[in-house]
Protein backbone atom coordinates (compact mmCIF):
# COMPACT_ATOMS: atom_id res chain seq x y z
CA UNK A 1 0.00 0.00 0.00
CA UNK A 2 2.93 2.36 0.69
CA UNK A 3 3.93 2.16 -2.98
CA UNK A 4 0.53 3.56 -3.98
CA UNK A 5 0.62 6.70 -1.84
CA UNK A 6 0.91 8.95 -4.89
CA UNK A 7 -2.53 7.78 -6.08
CA UNK A 8 -5.88 9.11 -4.82
CA UNK A 9 -7.08 7.27 -1.71
CA UNK A 10 -10.17 5.86 -3.43
CA UNK A 11 -8.08 4.44 -6.27
CA UNK A 12 -5.63 2.98 -3.76
CA UNK A 13 -8.39 1.10 -1.99
CA UNK A 14 -9.83 -0.12 -5.30
CA UNK A 15 -6.47 -1.50 -6.44
CA UNK A 16 -5.82 -3.14 -3.06
CA UNK A 17 -9.28 -4.75 -3.13
CA UNK A 18 -8.81 -5.96 -6.72
CA UNK A 19 -5.42 -7.52 -5.97
CA UNK A 20 -6.72 -9.03 -2.74
CA UNK A 21 -9.71 -10.57 -4.52
CA UNK A 22 -7.46 -11.99 -7.23
CA UNK A 23 -5.20 -13.63 -4.65
CA UNK A 24 -8.25 -14.86 -2.74
CA UNK A 25 -9.67 -16.42 -5.91
CA UNK A 26 -6.31 -18.06 -6.65
CA UNK A 27 -6.17 -19.53 -3.14
CA UNK A 28 -9.75 -20.76 -3.54
CA UNK A 29 -8.95 -22.80 -6.64
CA UNK A 30 -5.78 -24.14 -5.00
CA UNK A 31 -7.69 -25.36 -1.94
CA UNK A 32 -10.79 -26.52 -3.83
CA UNK A 33 -9.23 -29.75 -5.09
CA UNK A 34 -7.24 -30.58 -1.98
CA UNK A 35 -8.41 -33.07 0.62
CA UNK A 36 -10.33 -33.16 2.88
CA UNK A 37 -13.46 -32.26 0.91
CA UNK A 38 -15.93 -30.52 3.19
CA UNK A 39 -19.11 -31.85 1.55
CA UNK A 40 -21.21 -31.63 4.70
CA UNK A 41 -20.26 -28.03 5.42
CA UNK A 42 -20.77 -27.08 1.77
CA UNK A 43 -24.32 -28.49 1.84
CA UNK A 44 -24.94 -26.71 5.14
CA UNK A 45 -23.84 -23.40 3.65
CA UNK A 46 -25.88 -24.00 0.49
CA UNK A 47 -28.94 -24.48 2.69
CA UNK A 48 -28.20 -21.39 4.79
CA UNK A 49 -27.34 -19.09 1.90
CA UNK A 50 -29.67 -20.46 -0.77
CA UNK A 51 -32.75 -21.58 1.11
CA UNK A 52 -32.50 -18.56 3.38
CA UNK A 53 -32.87 -16.28 0.34
CA UNK A 54 -35.90 -18.01 -1.21
CA UNK A 55 -38.57 -15.77 0.31
CA UNK A 56 -36.87 -12.47 -0.53
CA UNK A 57 -36.00 -13.59 -4.06
CA UNK A 58 -39.52 -14.93 -4.65
CA UNK A 59 -41.31 -11.79 -3.43
CA UNK A 60 -39.00 -9.48 -5.38
CA UNK A 61 -39.31 -11.51 -8.60
CA UNK A 62 -43.09 -11.74 -8.27
CA UNK A 63 -43.41 -7.97 -7.89
CA UNK A 64 -40.98 -7.31 -10.74
CA UNK A 65 -43.00 -9.60 -13.02
CA UNK A 66 -46.20 -7.69 -12.28
CA UNK A 67 -44.62 -4.23 -12.53
CA UNK A 68 -42.72 -4.97 -15.75
CA UNK A 69 -45.86 -6.29 -17.45
CA UNK A 70 -48.00 -3.36 -16.32
CA UNK A 71 -45.37 -0.85 -17.46
CA UNK A 72 -44.89 -2.35 -20.92
CA UNK A 73 -48.52 -3.06 -21.70
CA UNK A 74 -49.61 0.56 -22.53
CA UNK A 75 -46.76 0.91 -25.05
CA UNK A 76 -47.59 -2.37 -26.77
CA UNK A 77 -51.27 -1.39 -26.88
CA UNK A 78 -50.39 1.74 -28.89
CA UNK A 79 -48.90 -0.47 -31.61
CA UNK A 80 -51.60 -3.13 -31.40
CA UNK A 81 -49.08 -5.65 -30.15
CA UNK A 82 -50.70 -6.66 -26.87
CA UNK A 83 -50.51 -10.32 -27.88
CA UNK A 84 -46.71 -10.13 -27.72
CA UNK A 85 -46.70 -9.44 -23.97
CA UNK A 86 -46.05 -13.06 -22.86
CA UNK A 87 -43.20 -13.52 -25.35
CA UNK A 88 -41.53 -10.20 -24.61
CA UNK A 89 -41.80 -10.49 -20.84
CA UNK A 90 -40.57 -14.09 -20.74
CA UNK A 91 -37.47 -13.28 -22.80
CA UNK A 92 -36.71 -10.23 -20.65
CA UNK A 93 -37.12 -12.17 -17.40
CA UNK A 94 -35.05 -15.16 -18.54
CA UNK A 95 -32.26 -13.14 -20.12
CA UNK A 96 -31.83 -10.26 -17.72
CA UNK A 97 -34.37 -9.50 -15.01
CA UNK A 98 -34.25 -12.87 -13.24
CA UNK A 99 -30.45 -13.24 -13.02
CA UNK A 100 -29.70 -9.60 -12.20
CA UNK A 101 -32.47 -9.15 -9.61
CA UNK A 102 -31.45 -12.40 -7.92
CA UNK A 103 -27.79 -11.39 -8.03
CA UNK A 104 -28.48 -7.98 -6.51
CA UNK A 105 -30.65 -9.43 -3.75
CA UNK A 106 -27.98 -12.00 -2.88
CA UNK A 107 -25.28 -9.33 -3.03
CA UNK A 108 -27.17 -7.45 -0.34
CA UNK A 109 -28.35 -10.33 1.81
CA UNK A 110 -25.70 -13.01 1.35
CA UNK A 111 -22.74 -10.71 0.75
CA UNK A 112 -23.36 -8.69 3.91
CA UNK A 113 -24.17 -11.84 5.89
CA UNK A 114 -20.94 -13.58 4.94
CA UNK A 115 -18.92 -10.43 5.52
CA UNK A 116 -20.39 -9.91 8.99
CA UNK A 117 -20.14 -13.62 9.86
CA UNK A 118 -16.49 -13.99 8.93
CA UNK A 119 -15.69 -10.55 10.27
CA UNK A 120 -17.03 -11.54 13.69
CA UNK A 121 -14.99 -14.75 13.58
CA UNK A 122 -11.90 -12.74 12.66
CA UNK A 123 -12.10 -10.14 15.41
CA UNK A 124 -12.94 -12.76 18.04
CA UNK A 125 -9.92 -14.79 16.90
CA UNK A 126 -11.99 -17.87 16.04
CA UNK A 127 -10.18 -18.19 12.72
CA UNK A 128 -6.80 -18.13 14.46
CA UNK A 129 -8.03 -20.74 16.91
CA UNK A 130 -9.05 -23.03 14.03
CA UNK A 131 -5.58 -22.72 12.50
CA UNK A 132 -3.93 -23.52 15.84
CA UNK A 133 -6.13 -26.59 16.29
CA UNK A 134 -4.95 -28.02 12.98
CA UNK A 135 -8.00 -27.15 10.86
CA UNK A 136 -7.51 -25.31 7.59
CA UNK A 137 -9.74 -22.25 8.21
CA UNK A 138 -9.60 -21.06 4.59
CA UNK A 139 -10.86 -24.36 3.24
CA UNK A 140 -13.52 -24.86 5.93
CA UNK A 141 -14.80 -21.28 6.02
CA UNK A 142 -14.12 -19.73 2.61
CA UNK A 143 -14.09 -22.60 0.10
CA UNK A 144 -17.35 -24.08 1.39
CA UNK A 145 -19.21 -20.76 1.27
CA UNK A 146 -17.95 -19.75 -2.17
CA UNK A 147 -18.68 -23.17 -3.65
CA UNK A 148 -22.11 -23.32 -2.02
CA UNK A 149 -23.16 -19.90 -3.32
CA UNK A 150 -21.76 -20.61 -6.79
CA UNK A 151 -23.99 -23.68 -7.04
CA UNK A 152 -27.01 -22.24 -5.24
CA UNK A 153 -27.47 -18.99 -7.15
CA UNK A 154 -28.36 -20.57 -10.54
CA UNK A 155 -31.08 -22.55 -8.74
CA UNK A 156 -32.36 -19.33 -7.22
CA UNK A 157 -32.37 -17.75 -10.69
CA UNK A 158 -34.57 -20.54 -12.11
CA UNK A 159 -36.88 -20.11 -9.15
CA UNK A 160 -36.96 -16.33 -9.67
CA UNK A 161 -37.74 -16.77 -13.38
CA UNK A 162 -40.69 -19.04 -12.62
CA UNK A 163 -42.12 -16.78 -9.93
CA UNK A 164 -41.56 -13.73 -12.15
CA UNK A 165 -43.56 -15.32 -14.95
CA UNK A 166 -46.41 -16.03 -12.54
CA UNK A 167 -46.36 -12.37 -11.53
CA UNK A 168 -46.30 -11.38 -15.18
CA UNK A 169 -49.36 -13.54 -15.87
CA UNK A 170 -51.27 -11.80 -13.09
CA UNK A 171 -50.13 -8.42 -14.41
CA UNK A 172 -51.31 -9.31 -17.90
CA UNK A 173 -54.76 -10.12 -16.53
CA UNK A 174 -55.17 -6.82 -14.67
CA UNK A 175 -56.51 -5.12 -17.79
CA UNK A 176 -56.94 -8.09 -20.08
CA UNK A 177 -58.02 -11.68 -20.21
CA UNK A 178 -55.54 -14.40 -21.13
CA UNK A 179 -55.64 -17.99 -20.00
CA UNK A 180 -52.82 -19.60 -18.04
CA UNK A 181 -52.28 -22.18 -20.77
CA UNK A 182 -52.04 -19.62 -23.58
CA UNK A 183 -49.77 -17.31 -21.58
CA UNK A 184 -47.22 -19.99 -20.71
CA UNK A 185 -47.33 -21.61 -24.18
CA UNK A 186 -46.49 -18.26 -25.78
CA UNK A 187 -43.85 -17.61 -23.11
CA UNK A 188 -42.09 -20.94 -23.58
CA UNK A 189 -42.23 -20.75 -27.39
CA UNK A 190 -40.45 -17.38 -27.29
CA UNK A 191 -37.55 -18.72 -25.22
CA UNK A 192 -34.60 -20.20 -27.10
CA UNK A 193 -31.55 -22.18 -26.06
CA UNK A 194 -29.41 -19.04 -26.35
CA UNK A 195 -31.65 -17.25 -23.87
CA UNK A 196 -31.29 -19.83 -21.12
CA UNK A 197 -27.64 -20.87 -21.35
CA UNK A 198 -25.94 -17.42 -21.09
CA UNK A 199 -28.25 -16.45 -18.22
CA UNK A 200 -27.40 -19.67 -16.40
CA UNK A 201 -23.67 -19.36 -16.98
CA UNK A 202 -23.46 -15.79 -15.76
CA UNK A 203 -25.48 -16.69 -12.65
CA UNK A 204 -22.64 -19.07 -11.66
CA UNK A 205 -20.24 -16.13 -11.91
CA UNK A 206 -22.63 -13.94 -9.91
CA UNK A 207 -22.70 -16.47 -7.09
CA UNK A 208 -18.94 -16.92 -7.15
CA UNK A 209 -18.25 -13.17 -7.08
CA UNK A 210 -20.78 -12.43 -4.31
CA UNK A 211 -19.46 -15.13 -1.98
CA UNK A 212 -15.81 -14.39 -2.79
CA UNK A 213 -16.21 -10.69 -1.99
CA UNK A 214 -18.12 -11.42 1.24
CA UNK A 215 -15.47 -13.91 2.37
CA UNK A 216 -12.59 -11.60 1.44
CA UNK A 217 -14.03 -8.62 3.28
CA UNK A 218 -14.87 -10.70 6.33
CA UNK A 219 -11.57 -12.60 6.35
CA UNK A 220 -9.56 -9.36 6.25
CA UNK A 221 -11.60 -7.49 8.86
CA UNK A 222 -9.69 -5.20 11.23
CA UNK A 223 -10.48 -2.62 13.92
CA UNK A 224 -12.70 -4.80 16.07
CA UNK A 225 -16.48 -4.63 16.00
CA UNK A 226 -16.44 -1.38 14.05
CA UNK A 227 -14.58 -3.17 11.29
CA UNK A 228 -17.26 -5.88 11.14
CA UNK A 229 -19.90 -3.36 10.11
CA UNK A 230 -17.53 -1.77 7.61
CA UNK A 231 -16.73 -5.17 6.09
CA UNK A 232 -20.41 -6.05 5.71
CA UNK A 233 -21.19 -2.71 4.09
CA UNK A 234 -18.17 -2.87 1.79
CA UNK A 235 -19.05 -6.42 0.75
CA UNK A 236 -22.48 -5.29 -0.45
CA UNK A 237 -21.06 -2.37 -2.46
CA UNK A 238 -18.28 -4.35 -4.14
CA UNK A 239 -20.45 -7.42 -4.80
CA UNK A 240 -23.22 -5.31 -6.35
CA UNK A 241 -20.69 -3.57 -8.60
CA UNK A 242 -19.22 -6.91 -9.69
CA UNK A 243 -22.69 -8.24 -10.54
CA UNK A 244 -23.20 -5.34 -12.94
CA UNK A 245 -19.70 -5.67 -14.42
CA UNK A 246 -20.09 -9.42 -14.97
CA UNK A 247 -23.49 -8.83 -16.55
CA UNK A 248 -22.02 -6.21 -18.88
CA UNK A 249 -19.26 -8.59 -20.01
CA UNK A 250 -21.75 -11.47 -20.38
CA UNK A 251 -24.04 -9.38 -22.59
CA UNK A 252 -21.13 -8.36 -24.81
CA UNK A 253 -19.90 -11.95 -25.15
CA UNK A 254 -23.41 -13.25 -25.84
CA UNK A 255 -23.85 -10.82 -28.74
CA UNK A 256 -21.30 -12.81 -30.76
CA UNK A 257 -23.59 -15.86 -30.74
CA UNK A 258 -26.78 -14.19 -31.98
Amino acid sequence: KDKLTYLPEGLQESLITASGLFKFATDFFKELFKKPYEFKETLNQAYRLGYGSLLLVGVSSFIMGIVFTLQTRPTLLEFGAESYIPAMVSVAIIREIGPVITGMICAGKVGSGIGADLGSMKVTEQIDAMAVSGTNPFKYIVVTRVLAMTLALPILVFYADFVGLIGSYLGANVGGNISVQLFFIQSIEAISFMDVVPATVKSFFFGFAIALVGCYKGYTTRNGTVGVGMSANSAVVVASLLVFLIDLVAVQVTQFFY
